[in-house]
């Protein structure tokens, strides 16, 4: 059986509806381990986080349980909490996002003392890690992260999924995706983030993608996805409507590597990832019902 770790950060989520609240749980690879799961059935998806021992830490566990995703890999810390993000959207689906993170347990994963401990991760066929993912990290641990997955022998799959505020700074976060995009056998990056990241048009991103060595998917919305490593072309439908673009490129993720990793072609994988990612934006918050 193909074993898959999910490597993130798993949050309360406040979904806004005016002055009320409703409120989940999700966080941008959780998401991803999410769909993905639903999309293969067969895999085993395990998530990757820490957390604390208070109530909502609690609450996170048995959501993600109840997923059907492992929970094995998640670390307990005493006297930690998860963070929190609330939602907020527009009247055309678009959303912006506030969020209390800073104290988040999950900013201490892999550190065991005055060491990281990238051991658990070999047990594992494939990783799937985001910006956001290596954002939170002390700037040590990412380093160490980088330089263990350059010379593990495990495959890798990154979205870079920008978030300027969770960044030292451009620069860091340009050197650290550059280093990802040369490590990971499947990209799935959004067309916005790297054109926000590096400062480039949407001709001058697509670009520099066309000469990829791995497989992927360049993310474009409802225009749908650029292939990597292989040309497919073929059209897709746009959402009929959208209500809610939360987790827009987490499903596609999702939809896409599922497909992929049994046995689909690039093709079909693509065709997965976007139409997994038209249901969800036709509804509120991350995750959609089953």
């Amino acid at each position: 059986m193909t074993r898959v770790a999910c490597i993130g950060e798993a949050m309360i989520e406040l979904s806004m509806r005016g002055s009320t609240a409703n409120v989940g749980v999700a966080g941008d690879t959780l998401n991803t381990a999410i769909y993905l799961k639903r999309a293969a059935p067969d895999l085993q998806v395990d998530y990757v986080t820490c957390l604390g021992d208070d109530p909502f830490s609690g609450q996170i566990r048995d959501f993600i349980a109840a997923q059907d995703i492992g929970c094995g890999a998640i670390q307990t810390i005493a006297g930690k909490s998860p963070g929190l993000y609330a939602i907020t959207t527009t009247d055309d689906g678009e959303r912006s996002f506030t969020y209390w993170r800073s104290a988040s347990a999950a900013r201490e994963m892999f550190q065991t003392g005055d060491t990281c401990d990238f051991s658990p991760l070999s047990d594992y066929d494939l990783v799937y890690l985001s910006g956001i993912t290596m954002a939170i990290l002390p700037p040590h641990v990412r380093q160490a992260l980088i330089r263990w997955l350059e010379s593990a022998s495990i495959r890798v799959a990154y979205d870079s999924n920008y978030r300027p505020k969770l960044w030292e700074d451009q620069q860091t976060a340009q050197e650290a995706t550059r280093a990802m995009w040369a490590r990971c056998d499947i990209a799935m990056p959004s067309i916005d983030d790297e054109m926000a990241l590096f400062d480039e048009t949407d001709p001058q991103v697509a670009a520099r993608f066309d000469s990829y060595q791995g497989t992927g998917a360049l993310k474009r919305g409802d225009l749908g996805p650029l292939s990597l490593g292989e040309p497919v072309e073929q059209a897709y439908a746009a959402a009929p409507k959208v209500v809610d673009t939360t987790a827009a490129g987490d499903s596609f993720n999702g939809g896409y590597l599922g497909a992929l990793l049994t046995g689909s072609t690039q093709a079909d994988a693509l065709r997965a990832g976007h139409d997994c990612a038209a249901r969800v934006v036709q509804h509120r918050g991350a995750i959609i019902p089953k």
